[in-house]
């Protein structure tokens, strides 16, 4: 009788090992997996019935612009999903005449679909903003940190033009010896300077210089009393780095308060040690000139058009096809709803992952406040026209896409 009562007790703490096994395997966190693509419906969009597509639909019509000087056989980027350009010829020549609302142009065209990392449906957003330095043409006074263009031997590749599955991937460098070497780390430009680039003006606060180089684009105001804007025109090919990861790393911020204004705060109070800290980003922008423009938009986007504040987005473009809208349901920074429609427009070094975006607040101090902040999660969907989304199955993987 002993061993049946053994063998009952095994069976019974089996069963139980078996259950709580079941039981963490089905109530573990997913694993964020390759893009994933699944159809749904504007309905069942959070907030749609309630946002206003008006500024997104006047963004679509820049990048509709744009798209009209590309080949219409070309494919619209990312991974592939968003069909070629052609694909977009009738939506936005509809734009361009629609009387109706902009959300009837948009349910009239487009199909909504959710972008998830495998079963992860969250992801990260975050802002950016257009700050302004001042600065003088000369160096003198006060106004001694170099801004530069970009350097004569400078080299950028675009790896998607020699391997498909490396399309969105870029490296920089310069040729010695017949060979391309990595370029100059920012600690190395700060040392010894760019002899073969033209400085496009002095600036007169290191650490918005160097947030200039985080937010890609600004706004000048000389000590002549003229203005003008900066935006990105290349990169040294340098891996970036954010800093609020290496002030975590050490100490000064907690990974719960860190945000583009503390960031600064510490770097303003401890000016002996902002350079090396910085320093440890290796990255390093190059910027041209522009006029103001309409001093409304911001400066022009990866796409090449004028960005839109609170309409327009950087994608990481990977995975992602810019001039596309995207419906983003999120909150903002002080918890409130964020559920809006916003068109692809730009790429940042950091913006990478498959749910993942960041927002062009636009130019101020709220829109600095807002950027500065934002670090919310939320979820993603992607508009594509009719005939692209009658291509794709009810879920569509993308394994060989990693986010």
């Amino acid at each position: 009788m002993r061993w049946r009562l053994l063998a009952a007790i095994f069976l019974g703490l089996l069963g139980f090992a078996l259950a709580a096994g079941w039981i963490w395997w089905a109530m573990r966190p997913p694993t964020a997996g390759p893009l994933r693509l699944t159809k749904t419906t504007f309905a069942a969009l959070p907030g749609w019935n309630r946002s206003d597509p008006r500024a997104a639909l006047s963004a679509f019509l820049r990048s509709c612009a744009a798209l009209a000087k590309e080949n219409a056989g070309a494919p619209m980027g990312g991974a592939g999903y968003a069909g070629t350009v052609g694909d977009w010829h009738a939506p936005c020549q509809a734009a361009e005449t629609q009387k109706a609302s902009a959300r009837a142009f948009f349910q009239q065209w487009f199909v909504p679909i959710e972008v998830s990392a495998g079963r992860v449906r969250n992801g990260l957003f975050t802002g950016y903003y257009e700050p302004q330095l001042n600065a003088s043409r000369t160096r003198h006074g006060r106004f001694q940190i170099p801004v530069y263009g970009v350097p004569d031997d400078l080299i950028s590749v675009d790896l998607g033009a020699f391997r498909p599955n490396l399309r969105g991937e870029h490296i920089a460098g310069r040729v010695q010896d017949n060979r391309l070497v990595p370029y100059a780390t920012r600690a190395e430009i700060d040392a010894d300077g760019l002899p073969g680039a033209h400085v496009l003006f002095y600036a007169d606060d290191p650490v918005a210089v160097f947030f200039l180089h985080i937010q890609g684009s600004g706004r000048v105001r000389f000590d002549d009393g003229t203005e003008m804007r900066v935006s990105y025109a290349a990169q040294n090919g340098q891996p970036y780095t954010p800093i609020g990861r290496t002030l975590i790393d050490r100490g000064a911020l907690t990974r719960e308060n860190v945000s583009l204004q503390s960031i600064r705060a510490w770097l303003l109070s401890h000016p002996a040690a902002a350079k090396a800290v910085m320093e440890t980003d290796a990255s390093y922008v190059f910027f041209k000139e522009e006029p103001i423009g309409d001093a409304r938009l911001g400066a022009k986007g990866a796409e090449g058009v004028p960005l839109t504040p609170g309409a327009s987005l950087a994608v990481d473009a990977r995975l992602h096809a810019l001039g596309v809208p995207y419906y983003l349901s999120t909150t903002l920074p002080d918890a409130k709803p964020l559920r809006r429609l916003f068109i692809a427009q730009d790429i940042g070094g950091a913006i990478r992952g498959t749910v993942r975006g960041d927002i062009f607040f636009g130019f101020g101090k709220d829109a600095e406040t807002l950027a500065g902040q934002m670090k919310q999660q939320g979820r993603l969907f992607v508009l594509l026209p009719k005939t692209v989304a009658a291509r794709l199955a009810p879920r569509t993987d993308y394994p060989a896409i990693a986010s």
